[in-house]
């Protein structure tokens, strides 16, 4: 089932899975544990407005109060560790901004700005990743576990610049895809990795959306042989 959507060619799947990204984000900011609007609110700031922040700049950077708080949506969406919460708001203001900027002058090289933003406190390449797909979004797309896990060949997830490379890898690859079958070839690796992960936790809470395609061919695709590839235990994120 979680490989369904990566393996779909039709692109009116995927936009169908991308119309119903918000009404996912809303059921999953429901559930125990989690209090009840925050990650909705967290998630339009960060897909909505950071992006356009950003790109009204001159420059392409990100500031010490964007970081922080986007580190609060991504511990919201998923594990939430209090020390890293802290430990970037650690990080000097002038620091933040000049590395940030230095990252987005990088691209295409997407590793080589990765590896730029690690070098800030609590960043790794997942935290880096968010912010390339905020501000680069036709680049990066975020290292979500749930859209990695989504992706077929992967094998376990780490939280490393060489597995992210090949998670992008393999985003960009059916990015292209999708841009060649669809007429208005607007796809970008951030949008392919918000159906990814919109699909992935509407499996895992039940919701109606993963009744409402037509996905059977892909998820006969699945079959025994395939089991060496999926993702096992998680590594603990450095």
């Amino acid at each position: 089932m979680s490989w369904a959507l990566f393996t779909c060619e039709d692109p009116a799947v995927w936009r169908g899975v991308e119309a119903k990204y918000w009404a996912v984000v809303e059921a999953k900011s429901l559930v125990k544990g989690k209090k009840s609007g925050k990650l909705l609110t967290l998630d339009r700031w960060f897909q909505l407005e950071l992006p356009e922040a950003i790109a009204k700049r001159p420059d392409r950077y990100i500031t010490l109060p964007e970081l922080v708080k986007l580190m609060e949506w991504k511990l919201t969406r998923g594990k939430f560790r209090p020390r890293l919460q802290q430990l970037v708001a650690t990080n000097a203001v002038e620091v933040v901004e000049r590395c940030s900027r230095k990252a987005f002058t990088l691209l295409p090289d997407v590793l080589a700005a990765i590896t730029e933003l690690s070098s800030l406190k609590a960043l790794g390449p997942a935290t880096a990743s968010a912010v390339l797909a905020a501000g680069a979004p036709e680049e990066a797309a975020f290292m979500a576990d749930e859209a990695m896990e989504s992706v077929p060949g992967l094998g376990p997830i780490q939280y490393a610049a060489k597995h992210y490379a090949l998670y992008l890898s393999k985003v960009t690859e059916r990015t292209k895809a999708l841009n060649k079958a669809d007429s208005q070839s607007d796809w970008t690796p951030h949008r392919v990795e918000l159906c990814l992960w919109a699909w992935a936790v509407a499996n895992q809470l039940q919701l109606p959306l993963v009744r409402d395609f037509n996905l059977k061919a892909s998820l006969n695709d699945t079959s025994d042989s395939d089991t060496d590839h999926r993702p096992t235990k998680k590594q603990k994120t450095k």
